[in-house]
This record gives structure tokens, C-alpha cells and sequence, in this order.
């Protein structure tokens, strides 16, 4: 019993004398490295001017949690009463000043959430379907973007987030983009619960969809186009008509499943004018949502007439890749985007919060070998499209 207790005695002896001093300092030591972290936060925002004048007094965000896991450090702080939050978002380049250019803002009305990555976007990624596919399992209709800070596969569902603008000058990446989307999207889902509508108005981006299972077709002119649109109309006239008889909110509560429709558009900026094609697609953009029926559009260079009024405002998504100009980006919606250096990299904006992805590089000969199995005889397609009828073309839609 002595000699348990003398034990017990030098064991505690130990601890205080020894081990709690190393356990102090180490608390001691990450309570400084937080303290200091709080200060490089506030005196960003000193030096951006982020305040709230009160009376006389200036009234800044408060830091509420700092905290870090693996590589990547968080500080959540308060956004004072009676502040923008956009004001803190037109002046995130003060955060990069002080933590370097590897970070992600989120704010709302009351708070704000800085994250801080030891490691940045890669310089190129590679599209895998197998890396899709387990990213996009569940979603509706996924659009996959690219890789985050992360490290991970950053995609949405465009049921919840209806339309798309694509944007960048030539080479900045959009149309590797526009093949992950579509391609992952056709080996996701059935040609019955999705149909694809291309405009490839350069004639170059979407040939190697032809004669597959879920394009009802690709087109090259707006004089081309009319008609199609002109039936996509006539399609939503329908859905609308069905919701309104079974007391539904979306095609997805309708007992009979029909199939979501998706409008691609490349070098839309080419339809300026063409007052007949914008207005179907400004219709789309207003009423699609419900209704099963999306756009997405792809630009070099924006157009700021032609993004004027309803049709910008209901993109609610925009990849901003590589602009000439500030005023550019500022058109698409993802400022910044005029100093993007790295080829694939944009800047993708989800509602109003916006953040840097490295979109997937997917080559023609790849994307070739994915679509295969889709793949229809030509010559078989064309004989269809001649035996075809009006009421034929439109049971495409309603799966009739």
C-alpha cells in the first residue's frame, strides 16, 4: 500500500511538474497563433474601410470562431446592424492581401464566413466520369463545375438553379466546360427523363452530340432555330396546362414523369437581333423552372444589350472564365474574372455567392469515347426526321 501510494505520488508529481507545463504552452502557444489571427482579420478590415458609423464611434465586425482543421483555417465573424455585406464582398481584396489569394468568403445578412486553404486550385484537372458520377449522385439535373478549394467536385442541381451563362474569351476554357456538362449529363440520365436542344451557332462546339439518343437535334442558324424553340413554347403552354389542372407547383410532383429539357446555346451573343429567337428564350428564362425546361448559354465576349433586362437577371448561374476588362466581367456577373491568368480557371457564381474553380479539361476524343454507347446511325436518324410529324416531334417532349 506504501509503495502504491509513493507511486501514485511521484506519477502526480510528474504531471504537475512536468507534462502540464508542455500541455500549457502548447494551449498557451494556439491561443497566441488565434489572438494573432484575429488581429490580421481586423486589421483588415480597418484597412478597407469595413465599418459602420454609429455616432461618432466605428463599429466593425466582431470575430466570433476561429478554427482549423487539415489545411484549411475558418473565421466566422458578425456583420454589424445596419452594414451591406456587399461592401465586405467588393472588398474581398483586402482579405487576399492579408491572407493570400486562397480563400472563400460566404456572407449573409448577419454574418460572414472566411475560409483560408494552405494549398491553391491546380493549374489543369482532369475529367473522370467515375469522379462525376459519385459527385452527382441524388441530384436531378447536375451540372458539374469543376474542382474548389476543397479539393472536391463542385457541381448543382439545375432544378434548384435554373439557367447557366457561360463566358471567357477564346481559349479560357468554356468549351471543355460545356463538354463535361453535357457529357456527364447524357450518361447520367435517360434519353426519357432528358433532352437535350443545341444551337452550335459557330459550328464548332457541338458535333460530336450529334445523332445521340438524348440530342433531339443540334442547329446552326437562328433560322434553324425558331422552330424548335417555337415547339418548346408549345411544350411549356402544355406542362403549364397539366400543373394547373392537378393543382402542382413543378413537373417533378406530376405523377406522369416527363422528361426535363435543356436549351444549349453556344455563341449566343450571335442571336442579337434576332428578336423572335430572344424572346422564346427570355420566356424560358422567366417560366422554365417549373416546367422542366432549362438554358444554358455560352458567349466570348458579353454582350451588354442583349444581357439586358429579364434574360440576365434569371441566369441565376454564371461561369465568368478569362474577360478582356473589368467592365466585361462585370457584365457576366463575376467580377475578378479579369484577372484570371490560368487557363480553365473561372469564376462561378451560384446566386450571389461567388467563388474560383478549376474547371475540368475534357478533349474532344475522350468526351467521343464516353458518348458511344448514345450514339444513333446517321442515316437511320434521317430517314426518322423525314417520316417525322409535328405531333410526333412534340411527343419527344411529353414522352408520349
Amino acid at each position: 500500500m506504501i509503495l502504491t501510494a509513493l507511486g501514485f505520488s511521484l506519477i502526480g508529481t510528474t504531471i504537475i511538474g512536468g507534462a502540464y507545463p508542455v500541455f500549457e504552452r502548447y494551449c498557451l502557444k494556439e491561443r497566441y497563433r488565434k489572438r494573432k489571427l484575429c488581429e490580421n482579420l481586423e486589421k483588415a478590415f480597418a484597412n478597407g474601410d469595413l465599418y459602420k458609423t454609429k455616432g461618432d464611434k466605428r463599429e466593425y465586425p466582431t470575430i466570433l470562431k476561429v478554427a482549423e482543421q487539415g489545411e484549411k483555417l475558418t473565421l466566422v465573424f458578425n456583420v454589424p446592424k445596419g452594414m451591406n455585406p456587399d461592401e465586405i464582398e467588393k472588398r474581398s481584396y483586402v482579405l487576399k492581401q492579408h491572407f493570400g489569394n486562397n480563400i472563400k468568403l460566404d456572407l449573409d445578412v448577419k454574418r460572414g464566413i472566411l475560409q483560408v486553404f494552405n494549398a491553391g486550385l491546380p493549374d489543369k484537372w482532369t475529367y473522370r466520369y467515375e469522379v462525376a458520377a459519385a459527385a452527382i449522385e441524388g441530384i436531378r439535373v447536375p451540372v458539374v463545375c469543376g474542382q474548389s478549394l476543397e479539393g472536391e467536385l463542385k457541381v448543382y442541381d439545375m432544378v434548384e438553379n435554373p439557367h447557366l451563362l457561360i463566358s471567357g474569351e477564346t481559349g479560357s476554357g468554356k468549351s471543355s466546360e460545356l463538354r463535361s456538362i453535357l457529357t456527364t449529363l447524357i450518361k447520367n440520365k435517360r434519353p426519357e427523363e432528358l433532352q437535350l436542344i443545341l444551337g452550335d451557332l459557330k459550328r464548332s462546339e457541338f458535333h460530336l452530340f450529334k445523332y445521340l439518343d438524348h440530342v433531339e437535334g443540334v442547329y446552326h442558324t437562328a433560322a434553324q432555330l425558331l422552330p424548335v424553340l417555337q415547339k418548346v413554347k408549345l411544350e411549356m403552354d402544355k406542362r403549364g396546362d397539366m400543373l394547373d389542372q392537378e393543382g402542382m407547383n413543378s413537373i417533378g410532383e406530376l405523377k406522369r414523369k416527363l422528361p426535363y429539357i435543356i436549351v444549349c446555346i453556344d455563341e449566343v451573343a450571335l442571336l442579337k437581333g434576332e428578336t423572335a429567337v430572344t424572346d422564346v428564350l427570355e420566356e424560358i428564362s422567366s417560366i422554365g423552372r417549373s416546367l422542366g425546361v432549362f438554358l444554358i448559354l455560352s458567349m466570348q465576349r458579353p454582350d451588354a444589350k442583349l444581357l439586358d433586362g429579364k434574360l440576365k437577371v434569371n441566369l441565376t448561374v454564371r461561369m465568368g472564365f478569362r474577360t478582356a476588362d473589368a467592365i466585361n466581367s462585370k457584365i457576366i456577373g463575376t467580377p475578378g474574372a479579369e484577372n484570371i491568368k490560368v487557363l480553365g480557371r473561372m469564376i462561378l457564381k451560384v446566386n450571389s455567392a461567388a467563388e474560383e474553380i478549376q474547371c475540368p479539361w475534357l478533349d474532344n476524343e475522350k468526351a467521343k469515347k464516353l458518348l458511344a454507347p448514345f450514339k444513333r446511325n446517321k442515316e437511320e436518324v434521317q430517314q426518322q426526321e423525314q417520316e417525322d410529324t409535328y405531333d410526333e416531334y412534340a411527343g419527344v417532349f411529353t414522352n408520349e
